[in-house]
């Protein structure tokens, strides 16, 4: 079984972003043939900065190996390495029918958050469908509010295997996560750079505690008893924590533990943690990182060139 997974880089990663993405794909790692992706072509629908998208891309391979990835287990690199993502995009893209695009629901939501409507943007399924075809991805791991994504993968898959031939592309199927953390942010909702919620993973200890300290709760008294269900200093906390220390939490709360009292415990299970992380990154080689991607990169063009040998002779494009 091979696995693709990929993520943008859209800046310093949190909380939010570990619990949610790093955490279940590391744990994966091993198990399966496992490609992690940096998205860095996703990106520039977006981010229209050179500088920071270099930065915000090497930074990002920082954050996977300070996070516990492991070369040995799996493939790690950045999208833009491997030519044939946006080749192969182009090709899907002349089999594509608009209608197909024009139902796309990211699309539209990223549009009425005010996001300029450019064609990158617009055709930007395309370009994820190419990410998973190139690699002949058995299953991509996405959560229910992804399953659109791999959807259309699947119908564009099928649009260019009746086109040029059967079984060129294999459709992929989606591996839905069923157990993704949704982390509340600061505020209470989903933690996101976008709302300016985010507690940092790998920021100076002043910026961490400052952001924990910040969090969000309601008007009960010191001692009063707490909801653990509705408290986000809890909510945030018992990520961290095996089953027996989180009911156990929980029944403090109850008991009438102090929203200040629990922030300070909450800071501090973080960066026992976090701890060992932040180290490593702090002490990573630039060298080393380097070597990793680019190993990843030569690793994934490999299997990217096999399947392109294949369309491009379809094609006639050689």
């Amino acid at each position: 079984m091979r696995i693709l997974t990929g993520i943008q880089p859209s800046g310093a990663p949190h909380l939010g972003n570990y619990f949610g993405y790093f955490k279940q794909n590391i744990d994966l790692l091993g198990e399966e043939e496992n490609l992690l992706m940096i998205a860095d072509l996703h990106a520039i629908t977006t981010l229209h900065n050179g500088d920071e998208l270099r930065n915000n891309r090497q930074s990002l391979a920082y954050d996977f190996l300070a996070c516990g990835f492991d070369n040995s287990k799996g493939t790690l690199f950045f999208q833009s390495a491997v030519p044939g993502h946006a080749e192969l995009a182009w090709i899907l893209s002349c089999v594509t029918p608009m209608g197909l695009l024009e139902r796309a629901v990211s699309f539209k939501d990223k549009v009425q958050r005010g996001i300029e409507a450019n064609a990158g943007l617009f055709i930007y399924p395309v370009l994820q469908a190419a990410d998973i075809l190139i690699y002949d991805a058995d299953t991509v791991p996405i959560g229910k509010d992804q399953i659109q994504h791999i959807e259309m993968a699947s119908d564009i898959a099928k649009k260019f295997n009746n086109a040029f031939g059967k079984d060129l592309l294999v459709p992929p199927v989606p591996r839905i996560v069923k157990d993704v953390a949704v982390v509340p942010g600061t505020d209470g909702q989903k933690m996101s750079k976008s709302y300016g919620n985010t507690i940092p993973l790998f920021e100076d200890e002043k910026v961490v505690k400052k952001a924990i300290m910040g969090i969000q709760t309601d008007s009960k008294e010191m001692n009063d008893p707490k909801d653990p269900d509705t408290c986000n200093v809890y909510q945030i906390h018992k990520l961290m924590l095996d089953s027996s220390e989180a009911e156990a939490l929980a029944n403090e709360y109850k008991e009438g533990l102090s929203y200040g009292d629990g922030k300070k415990r909450l800071f501090d299970a973080f960066m026992d943690y976090f701890g060992p992380m932040r180290e490593k990154r702090v002490n990573l080689i630039e060298e080393e990182v380097r070597a990793v991607v680019d190993e990843g990169a030569a690793k994934a063009s490999a299997i990217a060139n096999e399947t392109m040998d294949r369309v491009r002779t379809a094609t006639g494009l050689q």
